[in-house]
């Protein structure tokens, strides 16, 4: 029998390197347009490219490496990850123009696409199957404070400090990560059996999990719209003379989901996909709306909670789905496709809203993305019909 512990120090050490990989991500992303538009004098939609272009490398390093894992080990890859994480937080300091930031955001993508799907992949490899989706919900908790504490930090220094401090801390964070690598006790990789030929598969089949798309699909809809969220609140609480309020929005999303993240992860396991994933896309939905009337601070803030109750968890509940029924050597590529689609929606998403917002604003926007989220609620309603089994049925 394997152990059924969750809480092991790898388990702990890992989840910490997580949450500082994206504190870094989420604390420039809410900073970079903002910062792009007063040094550069560019539009909002090129600020949402600056923003976003980020996750494009994260996405095209998913791509790359969820097959590398099976290769050559989860561990390996998070070395490599995290050295280039320390490289491009580094190279921030001589991004002296556009094009050079624009390049740095990039390559800083990249690392954080190869540090965390190792990461992920690590984590359900240590867990037993039958608590997956609760260990997934704890894990998860690390992605979730950096969704609170970056933008929260990422604001304060913006507002008090000269970037290159940001930049400072960035570094500082970066190297830490790289330290913590090393009180990670080395695993054997998950590797296919010698009667498998997965690995050597090419095509779609080798880089993407095919049991994972239905839910990435859905994942990728709903991180569309919560990157109109992440990277045009600032603007928007400007425009509605909330700015004070809104340095406090992701804090208040973060303690939304850290109270009831312990209970969602192990409902999954228990109740299954459906008892967690329609509350959580109606959730979503009905803070987006709430966002696009608030004319106060506490509905500001009230929506900010509302979202960390809805997108907070679904978010972590779509990634343990995408690893049901998935073979233990092909985690990592399961891993890697829940995140390509979910780095998709948040890469490309500020772009092609970013030119919305001159046609319709900023309120009509949130209420075309609560639209967008039900659309996603219907599209996981078709795909659940096929695929009803918890987690705690796997392998």
């Amino acid at each position: 029998m394997d152990n059924k512990k969750i809480w092991t120090k790898d388990f702990i050490v890992t989840s910490i390197i997580n949450f500082f990989l994206m504190l870094v991500m989420y604390l420039l992303i809410v900073t970079i347009a903002p910062y792009s538009v007063k040094e550069y004098g560019i539009s909002t939609s090129v600020a949402g490219l600056v923003s976003g272009i980020f996750i494009i490398g994260t996405l095209i390093a998913r791509l790359a490496i969820g097959g590398l894992i099976e290769k050559i080990g989860s561990r390996n890859i998070l070395l490599i990850g995290l050295s280039v994480t320390v490289l491009a937080s580094f190279f921030y300091f001589g991004a002296v123009n556009l094009p050079l930031l624009m390049a740095n955001r990039f390559f800083h993508g990249i690392g954080l696409g190869i540090s965390s799907t190792a990461t992920g992949t690590m984590v359900a490899q240590m867990l037993p199957p039958s608590r997956r989706g609760e260990g997934i919900g704890y894990f998860s908790l690390s992605t979730v404070l950096a969704t609170a504490v970056g933008p929260f930090l990422g604001i304060f220094l913006s507002q008090h400090y000269h970037f290159n401090i940001l930049f400072m801390f960035c570094l500082t964070i970066s190297i830490s990560c790289a330290a913590m690598f090393f009180f990670v006790k080395k695993k054997p990789a998950v590797m296919p059996k010698k009667n498998e030929t997965t690995a050597k598969k090419f095509g779609v089949r080798g880089l993407l999990e095919v049991q994972a798309l239905p839910i990435a699909f859905v994942t990728l809809l709903a991180a569309i719209a919560y990157s109109g969220v992440l990277s045009f609140i600032s603007f928007y609480a400007e425009e509605i003379d909330l700015v004070s309020a809104a340095s406090f929005f992701f804090l208040v999303y973060a303690i939304a989901v850290l109270l009831s993240r312990p209970y969602t992860g192990k409902l999954l396991d228990v109740k299954g996909n459906k008892f967690v994933v329609y509350p959580s896309l109606l959730l979503f939905a009905g803070g987006l709306l709430l966002l696009s009337g608030a004319n106060a601070g506490w509905m500001l803030l009230l929506a900010g909670g509302i979202l960390g109750l809805g997108f907070g968890n679904f978010q972590s509940c779509a990634q343990a789905i995408a690893l049901q029924g998935v073979k233990p050597e092909r985690l990592g590529v399961a891993t890697s496709t829940f995140f390509i689609f979910l780095d998709f929606g948040f890469g490309f998403g500020p772009y092609v809203l970013g030119l919305l917002i001159p046609i319709i604003g900023y309120q009509q926007l949130y209420l075309v993305l609560m639209v967008i989220v039900l659309i996603a609620l219907g599209f996981f309603m078709l795909f659940s019909r096929t695929r009803q089994r918890p987690i705690i049925e796997q392998n």
